[in-house]
């Protein structure tokens, strides 16, 4: 299932592929530096703490003072950290661990940041500068096992967010740097297949065969050259086709017409009538074969053409035949057609008619983007599931084999491709008062 806001284009995938990797690098990295950045600060933070409360706690050990920095390490009688404070449990193990290996086991504990208050540390008011420190600060303090606490102070960062901003910034600058050029290269390698896919849509084997350029990577000039190749041998193959076919007419014509020449010695006019209707139904059979096998390379070119006179000389043939073909010109209706096909298609639609359904009825709608050719009878019609069966080459639904409801099955498969050779459909369907219409749709 395609996504729904996945880019077609090839240049554009890579371009998103890549923004995807760059992403992911950038989120890896992003963890990796946070982590390493984490470390650091706990190590610089934890470090110094034990080496001050070290100090305090051996002094106390000796009767010593604590000296009299506050900004060090002072006594407390209880635990000077309020609750609601956000704590560092990090750096409450790191500590605990710290003062355990220099032999000073501890009770409790105990941190929490809170923001950074310079009266606290015994700093001269000229030297501190508020730009220069983090706007945060650590309280530490340690529960001792035989009692009081000692608490000490250290600063803590708060500018998270600004390195983030920072990798957010580097991410932008990279897809800037990278993507551009990537969808600019991305666009180049994906030309010679745009060209490719033109010449596929536009391929035509009446047409000479035109080369397309082997340009682009490896894979994508390989793929040029095997289309080159591929249409010469279609070419070829079509040609030869053609050849073979106008062999195969040439030498079944030629017996057919001797078959006609001695049929007229034939005394018993029964069999003579009969035998000549077989010669003409075979003569008829060999043309609708060999024009549904030329069909995709006629030799006709396109005319202009008057689509009403054109059915109108249809219709008029059927009616010197005594035959019962209804149809109302209209006014000229100008189409780039073949002809000599366009008629032959029509004429199949009115002999199915005439033989399945005993009359025809055509007509003519044009409107704005199409032109429609109906031709309708008052036969029993077609089951639903075969009107598309119909078209196949050598099916017939009357199974009888009756001369005179016969043909081998050619006439609609031979009409349809007629019509979509010239950009049309033939279309069947069962009248609702009975009978059947086919109608042929060409476009304006």
């Amino acid at each position: 299932m395609r996504l729904r806001f996945w880019p077609r284009r090839l240049a554009a995938q890579m371009a998103v592929l890549l923004a995807i990797a760059l992403f992911v690098a950038q989120a890896i990295n992003f963890t990796l530096l946070l982590h390493e950045r984490r470390s650091l600060i706990l190590e610089q933070t934890s470090g110094p703490a034990i080496a001050r409360l070290n100090d305090a706690i051996e002094r106390a050990a000796s009767g010593k003072p604590l000296p009299p920095d506050r900004g060090r390490v002072r006594a407390s009688a209880a635990n000077p950290i309020r609750p609601n404070l956000p704590r560092v449990p990090e750096v409450e193990a790191l500590i605990r661990e710290g003062l355990v290996e220099l032999g000073h086991p501890v009770a409790r504990v105990v941190t929490g940041v809170r923001p950074f208050q310079p009266e606290d540390f015994d700093w001269p008011r000229r030297r501190f500068d508020r730009r220069r420190h983090p706007a945060m600060e650590l309280l530490i303090a340690v529960e001792r096992t035989g009692g009081g606490w000692l608490v000490t102070r250290s600063f803590w960062p708060s500018d998270e967010m600004t390195l983030v901003w920072r990798l957010i910034a580097q991410t932008l600058i990279l897809y800037g740097i990278i993507l551009l050029p990537v969808l600019w290269i991305g666009r180049r390698i994906s030309r010679p297949l745009r060209d490719l896919t033109r010449a596929a849509e536009r391929f035509d084997p009446r047409a000479p065969a035109e080369t397309i350029p082997e340009q682009g990577p490896l894979d994508v000039s390989g793929l040029i050259a095997a289309f080159n190749a591929l249409r010469l041998r279609i070419a070829a193959m079509l040609e030869e086709k053609d050849r073979m076919l106008g062999a195969i007419g040439h030498d079944l014509r030629t017996p057919l017409a001797a078959l006609r020449v001695r049929i007229e010695s034939v005394e018993d006019e029964q069999d003579r009538l009969r035998m000549a209707d077989t010669v003409a139904e075979m003569n008829k059979t060999l043309e609708d074969i060999l024009s549904l096998a030329r069909m995709g390379r006629p030799s006709e070119a396109e005319t202009d053409v008057d689509l009403n006179a054109l059915v109108d000389a249809v219709v008029a043939d059927f009616h010197d035949l005594g035959q019962d073909v209804s149809f109302e010109e209209g006014g000229r209706l100008r189409l780039k057609l073949r002809p000599s096909l366009m008629r032959r298609a029509v004429r199949n639609l009115i002999e199915n008619a005439i033989k399945y359904g005993h009359a025809a009825d055509v007509r003519i709608d044009a409107k704005a983007g199409h032109v429609a050719i109906t031709v309708a009878d008052q036969g029993p019609g077609i089951a639903e599931d075969q009107l598309e069966t119909v078209f196949d080459p050598f099916t017939r639904l009357e199974t009888s084999r009756n001369r005179e409801t016969g043909g081998v099955g050619l006439g609609l498969a031979l009409a349809r491709s007629i019509v979509r050779e010239a950009g049309g459909d033939i279309r069947l369907a069962n009248r609702p008062e009975g009978g059947l219409a086919a109608t042929i749709t060409l476009p304006r």
